[in-house]
């Protein structure tokens, strides 16, 4: 990441706005380091000269205890400012992640992106938090206040400095050498991070299936030693910053003594008078500090750094499936015609679905059927715009799929995944509505008001994270139950009935028989013969490899060719 990087800037628009309060607070805290340099020596030469008295000096301090209160106050505002700006800065880059990786697929997340998205917008972003508050506002410093000070001191007296500017770019060279070893360890820490985060998740959704094998203990070992690696480059990257905040420390002192010194010397054989040589001596460290304290906090905010080059590389990777322009045509009155639709599986020598064709009727229950691996959740991807097609093409009335616009198309579809997202809050929170007598109806026809009466607070009862608290089956069953308070034209139920037992499957067919009556177009992916009795349209999806499918391709395409030479000769016979 550049000192300030524009696709910061561009991302986040609170960002821009702390910059542009950054340079005016900037500029006049520059002001405000040179009039008090100017004033303590105005005010202090004279009276050890015994040209003036305190009294007649008592104004310059009053001014200067003026300028001194502004510079805390500027201070304070700019630190206060940057943790507000910070905080939303980083809220809306967590909110673009997510949206952005929803957008991009689950077919990117599966690709070992997951874990690492996860660490990224709930722990790595807030390491972007001292850039602003700490790295940013010194940067604006060197813009302002280093120059302006090696200007005044020129004009007063351009031997100190010549030799200012010989000494001033020790610092930056220093910076970046030991930079790029800080940028080093920083990137080992995220991935150490990352990586620990990822062991973690994979054992917590695998946990309840340790536990019943009596294993659960086993990966604490590896956990542990994760745990030890990433603290261990942690403190790497501290020590290198601490190391690397005394060499410039020391190179600012080393400096500014060098022409303390200098000043000195010429102030005791008399070539220089009290007041330069005051105010150079104290604006001498004032040109050095922005500079100084910039190296030490951009080591400081590297972790930061780092973490928004990673927001910066998931924002630009490409949406698979793009969006068309035009508004989807009304779902509750148009057919669904999928003609030769193919998928090829990423990073496999397979075709899921393959060459499937079908028609599913508006006010129709269809039901998509096939062995796993087959591409039934897969076709229903692609009808939702989240992952693109390998060959064929779906179409909505007359509009190709490619052509919608995909949150027109969104906003008429209630779709109900395998695994549903429920968020913690209460069972009635989930629901997003309050309690009414559509609410209980639905509850009764899923079989979820059975569950409502065992749990102890009924609709008020608190779940957690996916849906702790609840049995995979109760889960589903609230699911289907909240699809089915404001269903949409078009409802997709995937796998509804995976994890009830005959009793609870006659619930979800209820619920999918009251779907149809009140008019929705219904397609479900199932396997259970309660659910395919419902069904209008029974679609059979198959799964092929490639090398298969080019020959089916061929073979279509050689039957063709004879087909038309037979009409060839036909035609031929005829005229003879």
């Amino acid at each position: 990441m550049k000192p300030l990087d524009p696709r910061l800037l561009k991302r986040a628009r609170d960002a821009r706005r702390y910059i542009i309060l950054l340079v005016i607070f900037g500029t006049v805290s520059a002001a405000l380091v040179i009039a008090q340099c100017y004033l303590i020596s105005a005010s202090a030469s004279p009276v050890i000269d015994g040209d003036k008295t305190f009294s007649q000096v008592s104004y310059l301090v009053a001014i200067l205890a003026a300028v001194f209160l502004a510079r805390v106050a500027i201070t304070y505002i700019i630190e206060a400012y940057g943790h507000r700006a910070a905080l939303r800065t980083i809220r809306d880059l967590r909110t673009q992640v997510l949206d952005h990786s929803g957008e991009v697929g689950e077919r990117w997340l599966a690709q070992g992106n997951t874990a690492s998205t996860v660490t990224l917008v709930t722990e790595a972003l807030d390491d972007l938090e001292p850039y602003f508050v700490k790295y940013l506002p010194q940067l604006f410093l060197v813009c302002t206040v280093t120059p302006l000070t090696l200007i005044l001191i020129f004009f007063t007296d351009w031997l100190s400095a010549v030799a200012i500017i010989i000494c001033l770019p020790l610092i930056p060279i220093f910076m970046i050498l030991i930079g790029k070893q800080t940028a080093d360890y920083s990137n080992k820490r995220l991935a150490s991070m990352q990586n620990l985060g990822q062991q973690l998740l994979d054992l917590l959704s695998g946990l309840s299936t340790l536990k019943a094998l009596g294993r659960e203990k086993g990966p604490a070992r590896r956990v542990a030693l994760l745990g030890n690696d990433f603290a261990a480059k942690t403190m790497a990257t501290l020590r290198v910053a601490f190391l690397s905040g005394a060499v410039l420390e020391f190179l600012a002192t080393l400096s500014t003594a060098l022409v303390a010194v200098e000043v000195g010397i010429r102030m005791a054989e008399g070539h220089l008078g009290l007041f330069k040589g005051l105010l150079i001596i104290m604006l001498t460290p004032e040109a050095f500090k922005p500079l100084r304290e910039v190296g030490s906090q951009f080591h400081a905010s590297a972790d930061g750094i780092t973490a928004a080059n990673m927001v910066f590389e998931t924002l630009d990777v490409p949406i698979p499936a793009s969006s068309g322009t035009q508004n989807a045509p009304d779902l509750s009155a148009s057919a669904i015609v999928i003609s030769d639709l193919s998928v090829n599986a990423p990073g496999r020598n397979t075709v899921a679905p393959a060459h499937l064709s079908a028609t599913i009727k508006p006010n129709d229950v269809a039901v998509l059927r096939g062995p796993s691996g087959s591409g039934k959740t897969t076709t229903v991807s692609v009808l939702l715009r989240l992952i693109d097609k390998s060959s064929g093409e779906i179409t909505i009335g007359d509009v190709s799929i490619e052509d919608i616009e995909r949150h027109s198309l969104w906003e008429q579809v209630t779709w109900v995944p395998q695994r549903p997202a429920i968020v913690p809050g209460t069972v009635l929170e989930n629901m997003g509505v309050d309690i009414s007598p559509e609410l209980e109806e639905a509850a009764r026809l899923t079989g979820f008001d059975s569950v409502i009466a065992e749990l102890e607070d009924g609709w008020n009862t608190h779940i957690g994270q996916g849906g702790a608290g609840l049995s995979i089956g109760q889960r589903q069953r609230l699911a289907l139950t909240r699809a089915m308070v404001r269903p949409q034209p078009l409802v997709i139920l995937d796998e509804p009935a995976a994890h009830l037992d005959a009793m609870n499957e006659q619930a979800v067919s209820r619920g999918v028989e009251a779907l149809k009556k009140a008019g929705h177009t219904v397609i479900v992916i199932a396997h259970r013969n309660a659910i395919m009795s419902l069904a209008d349209t029974i679609i059979d999806v198959e799964a092929s490899t490639i090398d298969s499918a080019i020959d089916t391709d061929t073979q279509t395409k050689e039957l063709a060719e004879v087909g038309s030479a037979s009409d060839v000769d036909a035609t031929e016979g005829r005229s003879e």
